[in-house]
C-alpha cells in the first residue's frame, strides 16, 4: 500500500504525540502528518459554518472539500492560517466527535494515505497503524497517565494566555479517552504489533531518541 516508509504513532490527546512525531520526522528527513489538525478543520468549518457536528452527511462534503495547506509548523485553510484557532479547546472538542462519523473518516481516508510518499512519512493520530496505514514499518502507541496528560494541556493554554483549570481539564480528557476509544469506527487502541512508548516521565526529546532508535534497528 505504501510508496515509502511509514512510521505510525497513535495515541490519546495529549500524549506528546506531535511534538515527538515532528522531532523523530526533522531527524530522518521524512515528511510528516498530523491527522489530527484534519479532523480539527473539519469541526472548525462546521462550527463557522454553522453546520452541526452531529450532520454526517454535510461534514463529510466539509471534508472532502477541504483547501487545506500545512506548512512547517503552519495551517492554512483557504489562504487563511487557522493554526491557533484550530487548537482551541472547543475545536478539539468538535474533532472528537466528528472523527466518530464513518462519512467523515472515509472522505478523509485517501487524503491521509497520500502523504506517504518518499523518502518517508512520519504519521501520528488516533488509527494510524490500525487504518490509514496498516503496512507502516513502525507503529507506536505513545501514551501518558491522565494527570500528566491534562498538566501539559495545562501549561500549553496557560503559554498561550488561555484560561483553564486543572480538574475540567482532567475530567475532559478522561471523556476524550472515553469516547475515542468506544466509538464503532477505527476506535483508539493499540495494535497488536505496535510497540508502547509511556511518556509521563520521558521529555519529548528522549521519546524521540527511543523511536529512532527502534527505526534504525529495523532489519531492512
Amino acid at each position: 500500500m505504501n510508496s515509502a516508509p511509514v512510521i505510525a504513532i497513535d495515541g490519546p490527546s495529549a500524549s506528546g504525540k506531535g511534538t515527538v512525531a515532528q522531532e523523530v520526522a526533522a531527524a530522518l528527513g521524512f515528511h510528516y502528518l498530523n491527522s489530527g489538525a484534519l479532523y480539527r478543520l473539519v469541526a472548525h468549518s462546521a462550527l463557522r459554518r454553522g453546520v452541526s457536528l452531529d450532520d454526517e452527511a454535510q461534514l463529510g462534503v466539509l471534508a472532502a472539500g477541504l483547501d487545506v495547506d500545512f506548512r512547517g509548523e503552519e495551517i492554512l485553510i483557504q489562504n487563511e492560517q487557522v493554526t491557533d484557532e484550530i487548537r482551541s479547546e472547543d475545536v478539539a472538542a468538535g474533532a472528537s466527535r466528528v472523527a466518530s462519523l464513518p462519512g467523515v473518516r472515509t472522505a478523509l481516508l485517501e487524503r491521509q494515505r497520500r502523504f506517504a510518499r518518499p523518502p518517508g512519512l512520519v504519521a501520528e493520530g488516533r488509527d494510524m497503524g490500525s487504518v490509514v496505514f496498516p503496512g507502516a514499518v513502525l507503529k507506536i502507541f505513545l501514551t501518558a497517565s491522565a494527570e500528566e496528560r491534562a498538566l501539559r494541556r495545562y501549561k500549553q493554554l496557560k503559554q498561550k494566555g488561555i484560561a483553564a483549570t486543572l480538574p475540567s481539564l482532567l475530567e475532559d480528557l478522561r471523556q476524550r479517552d472515553a469516547r475515542d476509544a468506544a466509538r464503532s469506527v477505527a476506535p483508539l487502541k493499540q495494535c497488536p504489533d505496535a510497540r508502547q512508548l509511556d511518556t509521563t516521565a520521558m521529555s519529548a526529546k528522549q521519546a524521540a531518541e527511543r523511536i529512532l532508535a527502534w527505526y534504525r534497528g529495523l532489519d531492512w
